[in-house]
């Protein structure tokens, strides 16, 4: 069953916004999202959290300042995902505009799997660093750090990712490690390399290495910064906001990387119109691929190119494995659909769905996607190395992930061989024998920590949207703003007739859709093929359809009722 609510909106924080400026629509939608003030939604970098807050931050900066002065070799390890993909460039761009020498590497998501483990210490002593930074990843590598540090390697963990209950013996950057009081503890991996990068400028400054030469501008690496906070879906909370904001407004006047701007163009998408959207769904995709189907080197290589001519081949390889990546997940889905038609998901607390032949790379889209079909927590696996089997999960709101994972390995400590993650989305491994154990106690702790309310799907929705908001400027103001994870892009609820609908591309409804008032808009509904009744209560979300230089007002159905 699905609940439409509209969000609760406080009041005296809705006349306020509207008394400092605000439309009543932006004043009802702000304040429903806990913006007591204007000010607040100023973005400006000179409102960012000062990185000092940041445990052992100041040190990260001297370690990194020393390593400049010695010449010795930094090399950051990446993980595989968008997130990796941009820390890694901003690692690697911001630390040669510091004079340092550096190198990465990533580990391949089917060779090595996640994190600085032993075997990529392997792999990155071929290199001969001094000092092995690692970006996104690093909070539970304490067996990696060990090994390192057997070779005489230093490491410094920069990572955002929640804490084990044992830390590495080592030098390390996260607002979600204990004892970090930093107020924002939601920056993404690239979002803490980024705030080590300022802490490293500071350090030099101090140390005058720039005494009468320009210091390096660290501004230049928000939309590297702003795409892979959008694409890890982070909470984005102020801080986070302004990261992003900043970001696009670089792409937006032309100033962001060759390798961005190529992505852009690559996905057929205008960076002068760049958007949250456009960074979430268009260009985030197209670097996960890499490390979905092959490697994330690939990705990296993108961001990290100095021209138009270099980047370009290297997006539209991109652009090539993502559409490669929708076929495989169209038959994965299609698979898991099956396997679930025979059971009865309703009376269940969570999925669990583990097909050997199954693309590795693939299964958390697959998870998100039942996830998102069937409102319960979700986890798919595939075949890994030897007899292990890979799983990747999504979560709903009520149940936090990695602390449900958490509970099932205490109470059976040898079932979960690794696993890590967020509230949301979590990663682990299991013996391929174990799988129907690990089902049971996923589902029994699932069962005890969500209640029946839990499992019904609420959808908080904005009101109904006046007649006269349907209009061109609002749905182009509307767009350009800063919405994602915890700060939800407006989206609102009403009667509609269907006037007209037709299916375009065997799997999207296009529609004509009219409101009680007589106004006619266009609309449409996409992955749903099967027709509407003539009358419907749909949520929906207002945008901008441009076609052949002609721009009109435009409806995304998300959930239609009766």
């Amino acid at each position: 069953m699905t609940t439409i609510s509209p969000r609760t909106v406080p009041s005296a924080a809705e006349s306020l916004l509207c008394e400092q400026g605000l439309s009543p629509l932006e004043a009802r939608l702000y304040a429903a999202r806990g913006i007591a003030n204007r000010s607040e939604l100023e973005h400006e970098l000179a409102h960012l959290l000062p990185f000092h807050g940041l445990k052992n931050i100041i040190a990260a900066g001297k370690r990194l300042a020393d390593a400049i002065a010695a010449k010795e070799r930094i090399l950051i390890v990446a993980d595989y995902d968008a997130d990796g993909a941009t820390a890694c460039a901003v690692g690697m761009r911001g630390l040669a505009m510091l004079g340092a020498v550096v190198d990465f590497v990533v580990p391949n998501r089917f060779e090595y799997g996640y994190g600085l483990t032993p075997e990529i210490v392997e792999l990155a002593a071929q290199k001969s660093p001094d000092l092995i930074l690692t970006v996104d990843n690093g909070i539970a590598s304490v067996a990696g750090v060990a090994a390192a540090q057997a070779r005489g390697i230093d490491v410094l963990i920069t990572d955002h990712h929640l804490p084990g209950d044992e830390l590495p013996a080592t030098l390390i950057v996260n607002p979600n490690q204990p004892g970090c009081t930093f107020a924002s503890k939601n920056l993404a991996g690239v979002g803490v390399m980024f705030y080590v990068l300022m802490a490293l400028r500071a350090e030099l400054r101090e140390r005058q290495v720039f005494a009468g030469i320009k210091e390096p501008n660290l501004a230049t690496l928000l939309d590297l910064v702003a795409l892979g906070t959008v694409a890890d879906v982070v909470r984005l909370d102020g801080n986070n906001r302004i990261l992003v904001e900043q970001g696009l407004k670089r792409m937006r006047a032309g100033r962001a990387s060759a390798g961005v701007l190529a992505l852009f163009t690559a996905a057929g998408r205008l960076p002068y119109k760049a958007s949250c959207f456009d960074l979430g769904f268009t260009l985030g995709p197209r670097l996960n691929a890499a490390g979905r189907l092959d490697d994330m080197s690939l990705g990296i290589a993108c961001l990290l190119a100095d021209s138009e001519a270099a980047a370009t081949p290297l997006a539209k390889e991109l652009d090539g494995m993502n559409r490669e990546r929708r076929e495989i997940e169209v038959g994965m889905r299609a698979e898991a659909e099956a396997i679930l038609a025979g059971i009865n998901v309703e009376d269940a607390y969570s999925i669990s769905l583990y097909q050997g032949d199954w693309h590795q790379g693939v299964v958390g889209i697959i998870a998100s996607r039942m996830k998102d079909r069937f409102h319960r927590p979700t986890i798919v696996f595939a075949d890994g190395n030897d007899d292990e089997i890979k799983g990747s999960g999504r979560s709903i709101p009520g149940l936090h992930l990695r602390d449900a994972l958490d509970l099932v390995s205490k109470r059976h400590p040898d079932l979960i061989l690794k696993f890590g993650g967020h509230a949301m989305a979590a990663g682990l491994s299991l013996r391929q024998a174990d799988f129907a154990r690990f089902k049971a106690a996923f589902e029994a702790v699932c069962h005890e920590l969500m209640d029946a309310d839990t499992l019904e799907r609420k959808i908080e929705t904005d009101g109904e949207l006046a007649t006269e908001s349907f209009a061109l400027d609002v749905a182009e103001t509307l767009d350009t703003q800063v919405w994602g994870q915890g700060f939800p892009a407006p989206m609102f609820h009403g009667e509609f007739t269907v006037v007209e609908q037709r299916l375009v591309g065997e799997r999207h409804l296009k529609l004509k859709l009219a409101n009680p008032h007589g106004l006619v808009l266009d609309a449409m509904r996409f992955g749903h093929a099967d027709p509407l009744p003539l009358k419907i209560m749909a949520v929906y979300r207002i945008g901008v359809n441009e076609f052949r230089g002609n721009r009109v007002v435009q409806l995304q159905i998300e959930h239609v009722g009766e």
